[in-house]
């Protein structure tokens, strides 16, 4: 059954979209789906392309650009529902319409937003955002796939890795290099199709978010229209900046939804399973693993709540939004791994969810920038 989560401060129509969203995936994805597409390594199109058509994927962008400009609290609502059914479902989501998708909306020319963005919108154009390196991760700056101009062509060059639902995707927005001795001040962002001569992209086996891959792609030689350039040549940096907030927005959104789901899941296993003539419940040593736990989540909750406040308000909460994608992607691991102790010998096979939560919830302290970078920018910007 699950907890009565709290939905205060939301408005009716949030409250609606909510409801909505949850129907939505529990029709499209029952349990029995995920796991097989979990076990399988199968991408969710189906549900993807439901929600394509129930509008959800306009939400992000403006009314102006096609989309039905939804506040970033609506974002939190539709993103921690997402996560709270699947996390890989969040993933895939965010991908198309966050990761790649506000490179094109805050940073994009006119042809750019007039021609992809409905393409998003519609489900035509799936995208991702191709940035780490064999060498360069968190360090944008040693990025090495090379952009040279010719004409009105960019010819592209290099690697990337771990590039999430890179293998579902028609578009790739890349980060790379057009003046290689310039640092961060030499990056630039390119739209590249992935149908394109010399685009390689191949899937890699990961511990967890299996649905949605990680993956390995290679540019050789590849032919890219000039118009095709996001923002300003050598102006990467800045637009990757301008995006980041409502990235780790997003990510602490859907960490915290697939924590209530892992609360959920622990709480109802710890009611029916009976130990020493009562329910696991009873114990007071998981009665307070299952406070820690409600504790993290409403903590992670209120911190993101708190960031879309702010970015609606027009602010620009960089130390706060670092704060709540920490808060959130930790405390959704470490509650998972306190939920497969409450399980025990049950939670680590296969028969049940806890183990694909806790596999799904340890690339959040790791992706979208690390946890440790994370504490980097706060410190920085606490002056230290």
């Amino acid at each position: 059954m699950g907890l009565d989560w709290s939905t205060f401060g939301y408005t009716d129509e949030q409250k609606m979209m909510r409801e909505s969203v949850m129907d939505l995936l529990a029709r499209e994805l029952p349990p029995e789906r995920i796991r097989k597409m979990d076990e399988d390594s199968t991408y969710p199109v189906d549900a993807y392309n439901a929600l394509v058509r129930a509008g959800w994927l306009g939400l992000p962008f403006s009314e102006e650009d096609g989309g039905t400009g939804g506040s970033k609290r609506d974002l939190v609502v539709l993103v921690e529902a997402l996560g709270y059914h699947w996390s890989s479902m969040a993933t895939a989501y965010l991908a198309s319409t966050i990761y790649a998708g506000q490179h094109i909306a805050l940073n994009g020319s006119p042809y750019l937003k007039k021609t992809f963005i409905p393409k998003i919108i519609d489900g035509s154009s799936r995208m991702a955002i191709a940035l780490s390196e064999p060498e360069a991760g968190s360090d944008a700056a040693a990025i090495r796939t090379r952009a040279e101009k010719k004409g009105d062509r960019y010819i592209v060059n290099g690697q990337k890795l771990y590039i999430t639902c890179a293998h579902v995707a028609q578009h790739l927005a890349v980060a790379l290099k057009t003046d290689p001795g310039a640092g961060h001040k030499g990056l630039s962002m390119l739209l590249v199709p992935t149908n394109a001569k010399g685009v390689e992209i191949r899937p890699m086996d990961t511990l967890g978010r299996r649905a949605t891959r990680a993956n390995e792609v290679f540019f050789a030689d590849v032919e890219v229209p000039v118009e095709n350039l996001i923002g300003e040549e050598n102006g990467g940096w800045k637009n990757l900046m301008k995006c980041l907030n409502l990235e780790r927005l997003c990510l602490a959104a859907g960490g915290s939804g697939s924590l209530m789901h892992v609360i959920d899941y622990a709480l109802d296993y710890a009611q029916e399973r009976r130990a020493f003539g009562q329910t696991v419940a009873s114990f007071q040593t998981v009665q307070h693993k299952l406070a820690e736990m409600r504790i993290m989540a409403e903590s992670s909750r209120t911190l993101t709540w708190r960031v879309a406040e702010m970015l609606d308000a027009g602010l620009d909460p960089r130390i706060e939004t670092a704060i709540a994608k920490v808060v959130a992607t930790d405390a959704d691991f470490r509650a998972s791994d306190l939920g497969l102790q409450i399980m025990g010998g049950a939670g680590y096979t296969m028969a049940h969810d806890m183990q694909r939560f806790f596999r799904d919830s340890r690339v959040g302290p790791i992706g979208g920038g690390s946890n440790e970078i994370q504490k980097n920018i706060i410190a920085r910007l606490m002056g230290l």
